[in-house]
């Protein structure tokens, strides 16, 4: 297996934990000790430059957004994009406070290919908010001076190319070492965050790139800089071994985000939850799980005027570990929901889930596909209509109709199939199609019931006596009946045992239970 690494840097991790890049661009910059630490594009189109005081840009951009930098809220972002490349590769490393590194050696054919993967990941992160540069390399230290090259090029490119047609940054995605090594050759030595201290030393004896660094004489760059900087340079030219530690899985999956602005429309929430699903789905695919239940949490005020968070639950009918069907389910339900207030926070919680089905690799598709298909065509119409608008057959054990015609959600199919096959009693005689929710009363001319038309029984009577153990005695005899239309019903003639306590009625009577299809 070829070893080859992915290595993202985020340039603009400080400015977007506060506000993602797909929100409308403003100007916006973040400070650290009042200056400028990192500034959005259409800040430094304006004079933004890091180092800026912050009085300085105030005069050039008086409506420009100033943040106060956050290490540990960065920290925590960047351990959330880590876990959305866990649908790639289960080998994701940090390299820094701003970039990751994955090795994908073994994921390429999985995902069609270096050209392919590259493209999902960097959908993963436009969802995620986040911008990269991203680059691949047979080392994994070569691929991670290759993106931080990228980010700096890209950006003095864009700056400085705004009026003419803009020049392609130089290629980041590299398979072979020998053309690996041509390309640290000629990057610039600033790269290397152990060659800081000695920058003017190197500039002085005009060594500005990685190729001239390797030509210095080993003994004596190790006396005067340190053995760090050879470490990295042989990790990256692919001379020395390379150790990562893997990010830690936490055992459970609950992840909340605050909002940057107010919301007051459930549907605009539903980027910032695409967000939390992402790395749902790489939680589960590291973990090989899958979710039969998601629980969403919208938060609004806190403090004296408080207000209960609004809570989604869905219930899925069949484990899953895909993001689109999910998606569809909170877009259906976030669209029937009217917020009491606006949103400033969200969460997601895995509530419940089990083992990943191995999915089917063989030429023909297996039943249990068509099935699948079936459970997410139902979840969705229940997210749409509701709970209680979509409703499946679940007969109880009793020989009273009205009883054992029992109606639940599909969303608890497996439950109540199953429940079915134990309880439900083997029915010999006919059942109609359609059982009327209250039996009509009919009358009895010449001896026979009238409804709508004389009736004619076509069977004997099926005699149910039930109910006697909860004081709600049923004696009744079933008929099938057939008008002069042939339409048929089913008929009972209710006998005196179930209306004993009435005073008038010493009679028989009859009524209408069902109408066959």
């Amino acid at each position: 297996m070829t070893r080859l690494w992915i290595a993202l840097h985020l340039p603009l991790l400080q400015l977007e934990i506060f506000r993602p890049n797909w929100l409308t661009e403003q100007a916006t910059v973040v400070l650290e000790q009042n200056r400028i630490t990192c500034a959005s594009a259409l800040a430094r189109q304006s004079g933004a430059q890091i180092g800026m005081r912050k009085a300085g840009l105030q005069m050039l951009l008086p409506s420009a957004l100033f943040y106060q930098r956050q290490p540990a809220l960065e920290t925590r972002t960047l351990q959330q994009v880590a876990m959305a490349l866990l649908n790639y590769t289960p080998q994701v490393a940090y390299a820094g406070h701003d970039c990751l590194l994955m090795d994908i050696g073994a994921s390429l054919r999985l995902f069609g290919g270096i050209r392919a993967l590259c493209r999902r990941i960097k959908e993963t992160m436009r969802v995620m908010g986040m911008t990269i540069t991203l680059s691949c390399a047979p080392t994994a230290m070569g691929a991670w001076l290759l993106a931080r090259n990228a980010a700096s090029t890209a950006d003095k490119l864009n700056m400085h190319s705004s009026k003419s047609r803009r020049q392609r940054p130089p290629a980041t995605r590299i398979l072979k070492l020998n053309k690996l090594v041509q390309s640290l050759d000629s990057l610039p030595v600033h790269l290397l965050p152990a060659a800081t201290p000695w920058l003017d030393w190197l500039r002085g004896i005009a060594c500005d790139h990685l190729g001239t660094l390797q030509k210095l004489p080993r003994a004596g760059l190790k006396r005067r800089c340190g053995k760090q900087i050879l470490d990295v340079l042989d990790q990256a030219y692919g001379e020395q071994v390379e150790l990562f530690e893997w990010i830690a899985i936490p055992p459970q999956f609950k992840v909340r985000i605050d909002m940057p602005d107010r919301i007051e429309h459930a549907e605009m929430v539903l980027a910032f939850i695409r967000s939390l699903l992402t790395q749902l789905m790489g939680w589960l695919t590291a973990k090989q799980l899958a979710v039969s239940q998601v629980d969403l949490q919208l938060e609004h005020e806190r403090g004296r005027q408080a207000i209960a968070p609004t809570l989604l639950s869905i219930l899925l009918a069949e484990p899953v570990w895909r993001e689109d069907h999910l998606v569809r389910l909170l877009k259906e339900r976030l669209a029937q929901v009217k917020l009491e207030a606006p949103v400033i926070a969200v969460s997601l919680d895995a509530s419940q889930v089990q083992a990943m089905h191995v999915p089917n690799a063989t030429l023909f598709p297996e039943p249990k596909a068509y099935a699948e298909n079936h459970h997410r065509l139902l979840e969705l119409l229940v997210a749409r209509l509701g709970d209680n608008q979509v409703l499946q057959a679940a007969p109880r054990a009793d020989h009273r109709p009205e009883i054992a015609n029992h109606w639940t959600s599909v969303i608890h199919q497996q439950a109540t199939e199953k429940q079915c096959q134990q309880q439900q009693p083997p029915l010999q005689a006919s059942r109609p199609m359609w059982l009327l929710e209250k039996a009509i009363a009919i009358e009895i001319r010449q001896h026979r019931p009238y409804y709508q038309a004389p009736l004619k029984l076509l069977t004997s009577a099926e005699r149910i006596e039930a109910g006697w153990w909860n004081g709600q005695l049923v004696t009744r005899d079933y008929f099938v009946a057939e008008n002069p239309a042939h339409v048929r019903y089913w008929i009972y003639r209710e006998r005196l045992g179930e209306r004993q306590n009435e005073q008038t009625d010493t009679n028989a009577s009859w009524f209408v239970h069902g109408v066959f299809g």
